[in-house]
């Protein structure tokens, strides 16, 4: 076969037109060891802390441990396909989520794939999961409230926007009811609200998701599940996860409510990590680093300032004690870093006082400055009065003859304490709450016997907004309770309570 010079030259400049003197590297390393959802990598020597690993069988790992001739990295799948001496790439990316709209309304796991079967996430955009918080000059302080609907907390441990209170207690006294009590809320405050699952039961988080959806709240939220059957460094990264999504609105100009359930469970799989990678331990095996891994997930809430779109992440994490035990290592890391907590005791849950949460031992750091002066003008004697009750109910025990002023502060302590009891699901707005916690406060309710203070309440709110619907609204729109607005509300729990029948 006779090839003509032309011919070869035209193919040789071809070949040289699409010639590409550059070249591809990939940095890879070779597996030594695996095992436990762990695995040291040799060879990956531009690997950076946190980077995402690709593991044979489409399996991806993160690189935690950076030492002078391998790497340890936690895998975020199963780990029976890998073997010694395998391939594994580094990325070049941080371990990084989906976020945006797209997001709201569905269930992922702690790297944003769906877990609600309703077809895949359409979104182009990602964030990686660590991120530095923002800085002193970019926040402002916390102003605004975020209602919870639950009176025992709005009254006196209120929440703004912006702000991290815990809430703590030991298991089955009402936690989770608490958090998502204050999701239902956010119906029409415009608020986006992101529940991330810790080690919880599939069964639970399913539970939960079917009571957001019933509520309607599932409109306005995303659920990040790492269930207590995956491995634990998805348990580990599943907060940060949740934080980062919700930054993309914060960062936006809206305001996002994010709930970690639980805080415990997190340090334990963390825990469990560290111990796996040869970390040294520390007090009650703890890594030492224990601390920060909590700081840099809770300091990432912050309410922005004007300049930079005035968004705002408010977090409730939540904590688990064992026994009651707020001074437990974990329990006191994460006090020390919120703004506040909720103290829920299993005594007041046992004898019917839900929510359960203990006036004495709660508080909130930003306080009155996120109350409208309608709640802080009438709840600002609800402490100390429910102090005085609690001190002189455990005195009256011995049964000793009391003096008529004692009868009287036990008498308006019980009904206090009656109208702060609350159902699950049932919130109420700021408005209705003033107008009770005003009756009571007022001691309106001393003639009403006990079993019927919930029934007066629900009444009363009844009548005002048929009889007298300017008070509520007065009340909403400025968020003041004025003279005229006492007086029409002094009238108004008059006339019902003459209409007011109480049962024997």
């Amino acid at each position: 076969m006779n090839l003509r010079p032309e011919e070869i030259s035209s193919v040789i400049k071809e070949q040289i037109k699409r010639y590409s003197n550059t070249l591809q590297v990939d940095d890879v390393g070779t597996v030594i060891q695996v095992g436990d959802g762990i695995s040291r990598v040799h060879g990956l020597e531009k690997c950076m802390a946190g980077e995402l690993l690709e593991f044979p069988g489409e399996v991806y790992g993160m690189a935690l441990n950076l030492e002078e001739d391998s790497v340890g990295a936690v895998l975020l799948g199963p780990d029976n396909e890998i073997r010694e001496g395998d391939m594994v790439k580094s990325t070049g990316r941080i371990v990084e989520v989906p976020v945006g709209d797209n997001l709201i309304g569905r269930v992922v796991n702690s790297l944003g794939q769906p877990l609600d079967g309703k077809g895949p996430i359409k979104t182009d955009k990602f964030r990686p999961i660590e991120q530095n918080a923002s800085g002193i000059i970019e926040r402002q302080s916390v102003f605004q409230p975020l209602q919870t609907g639950i009176k025992a907390i709005d009254s006196m441990i209120p929440i703004g926007r912006g702000q991290r209170e815990l809430i703590i207690g030991d298991r089955e006294t009402g936690k989770t009811t608490i958090a998502t009590d204050t999701i239902i809320n956010q119906k029409g405050q415009d608020t986006i609200c992101i529940y991330v699952a810790i080690g919880q039961k599939k069964s639970t988080v399913a539970q939960i998701s079917k009571t957001l959806e019933e509520a309607g709240a599932m409109d306005f939220s995303i659920i990040v599940s790492a269930s207590a059957s995956d491995p634990a460094p998805l348990q580990y990264i599943a907060p940060y996860a949740g934080v980062t999504m919700a930054e993309e609105f914060m960062y936006a100009g809206k305001d996002v409510l994010i709930i970690y359930d639980d805080l415990s469970k997190h340090a334990v799989a963390y825990r469990a990590m560290s111990l796996l990678l040869r970390r040294p331990p520390g007090r009650e095996a703890y890594p030492g680093d224990v601390f920060y891994i909590h700081s840099r997930l809770l300091e990432r809430a912050a309410k922005l300032s004007d300049a930079c779109g005035g968004g705002s992440i408010t977090a409730l994490p939540i904590i688990e004690t064992q026994a009651g035990d707020v001074s437990a290592y974990i329990p006191t890391n994460v006090i020390s870093i919120t703004d506040g907590q909720i103290y829920l005791e299993a005594e007041l849950f046992n004898s019917g006082q839900r929510p359960a949460v203990n006036a004495g031992i709660s508080v909130s750091r930003v306080g009155g400055a996120a109350q409208t002066k309608a709640m802080k003008k009438v709840a600002g004697k609800i402490k100390i009065e429910l102090a005085q009750y609690s001190e002189l109910a455990a005195f009256a025990q011995f049964g000793s003859e009391l003096d008529q002023a004692t009868q009287n502060t036990l008498k308006h302590g019980e009904r206090l304490m009656e109208i702060l009891k609350q159902n699950q699901n049932d919130t109420m707005s700021m408005e209705h709450q003033v107008i009770i916690i005003y009756a009571v406060i007022n001691k309106y309710l001393m003639d009403i016997p006990v079993e019927d203070v919930k029934r007066f309440e629900s009444e009363l709110i009844r009548f005002t907004d048929e009889n007298y619907p300017k008070i509520a609204g007065t009340i909403r729109d400025t968020g003041k309770l004025e003279k005229e607005t006492e007086g029409l509300l002094d009238e108004a729990i008059a006339k019902f309570k003459e209409k007011f029948e109480i049962r024997n």
